[in-house]
């Protein structure tokens, strides 16, 4: 299917322009205005917070001015559910109007209701959560019958015209076979797929479940090769993004390639580790000590192999290495023989016990700006 030409143009030529400048660069904005959801799903860490810091939202403004700050030429915009913000359509039109490629993150509950307030564009597109067929995204998301409102949000939504794909994390424990025969449905219903493994977020319920990167690596080649090296199915992910998650390429993360910006700011290093938070995008990239991140540097992110995180890097390489990149698109993903060596994790620092303390800094604010409200919220939990 790929991006629309007017919107794989401007992407591309930003990103062509800046590989040549030099130095580092977002290529797509993490937004999440809100923290709010109407799932609680045991593998997300973004959804327990107190209902003080749930109850904030980024601004309209606000929205518009992470995406000049950075300057990236597409936003994903998650949370929490998106659509419980009351200005997101506004936020949505600002950023089309901006010529901002815009992927919109939802868990379609509110789909149905919601979908009219939106317009279908070029630069626009749903991004529906699904974590696998009806019975594993149904136990994903700790809530039977969410799988057939998606399916049905997925058909609505493509009968009006809009561009649509779907977001699926997979969770140790996923069998191959089912997540193909899944991938064949997502093809039959005509949506591309963004698929990454999980990330254990520190704050995340379920901590048994998330992937290693042997695991991951393993896995990832049982399903490719059930597909044809995964040409039988289409991908918003890069070929060699789907390389690297079969082992086949030797990458280190580009944790600045997705910057966060979330109500309490700019997300330090990356949209998976919360290790602090500043005001403004020029603090994030000047201000973080990027050496201390990455898989061998850091144990948080000893087994992480996101999108987030390393399709910055396979974009990178694409263009330094533009015939690898066709030749594993034409050829699909090697599924057999050996694996490229991987990162040695015995040196990396040991991880710090930091993800909460932003929280007490915030509840502090909230409670000093608004302490009648503070209150409320409080009485009302």
């Amino acid at each position: 299917m790929g991006l629309p030409l007017a919107v794989t143009a401007r992407i591309g030529a930003y990103t062509v322009k800046q590989h040549l400048k030099g130095g580092k660069y977002p290529l797509v904005l993490m937004l999440e205005p809100l923290l709010r959801c109407n799932l609680a799903c045991p593998g997300c860490g973004k959804i327990d917070y107190p209902d003080p810091i749930l109850n904030q939202r980024l601004s309209f403004q606000q929205c518009m001015d992470a995406i000049d700050e950075c300057g990236a030429p597409a936003v994903s915009i998650a949370g929490g559910e998106p659509l419980l913000h009351r200005e997101m359509p506004e936020i949505v039109k600002g950023y089309i109007a901006k010529k901002k490629f815009v992927i919109l993150c939802t868990n379609a509950l509110l789909l149905k209701k919601k979908i009219d307030d939106y317009a279908p564009s070029p630069f626009f597109t749903w991004s529906i959560h699904l974590d696998g067929d009806e019975a594993m995204h149904d136990h994903a998301v700790d809530q039977g019958g969410t799988y057939k409102v998606a399916i049905e949000a997925i058909e609505l939504a493509k009968a009006k015209g809009f561009r649509v794909q779907v977001n699926c994390t997979v969770f140790d424990g996923a069998d191959p076979a089912r997540l193909a025969s899944f991938f064949d449905e997502m093809k039959r219903l005509g949506v591309e797929i963004t698929i990454s493994p999980g990330y254990s977020y520190e704050r995340a319920a379920d901590q048994e479940h998330f992937l290693t990167r042997e695991r991951t690596k393993n896995f990832f080649r049982d399903v490719f090769r059930r597909g044809d090296g995964g040409k039988a199915w289409d991908f918003t992910n890069s070929p060699l993004f789907l390389d690297f998650l079969a082992g086949n390429q030797s990458y280190e993360c580009t944790p600045w390639s997705m910057p966060l910006r979330t109500v309490f700011g700019w997300q330090k290093p990356c949209y998976l580790l919360g290790e602090g938070y500043v005001q403004t995008f020029a603090e994030l990239m000047e201000g973080t000590d990027w050496d201390q991140y990455g898989v061998g540097k850091y144990k948080k992110c000893s087994n992480c192999m996101v999108h987030c995180g390393f399709e910055g890097t396979a974009a990178t390489d694409a263009i330094r290495h533009p015939l690898k990149m066709m030749k594993v698109g034409k050829q699909g993903v090697r599924t057999e023989g050996p694996m490229a060596p991987d990162i040695d994790l015995s040196h990396a620092r040991p991880a710090e016990d930091v993800f909460s303390s932003h929280v007490e800094r915030e509840l502090e604010r909230i409670k000093r700006e608004d302490p009648e409200g503070f209150k409320r919220v409080q009485r009302a939990a």
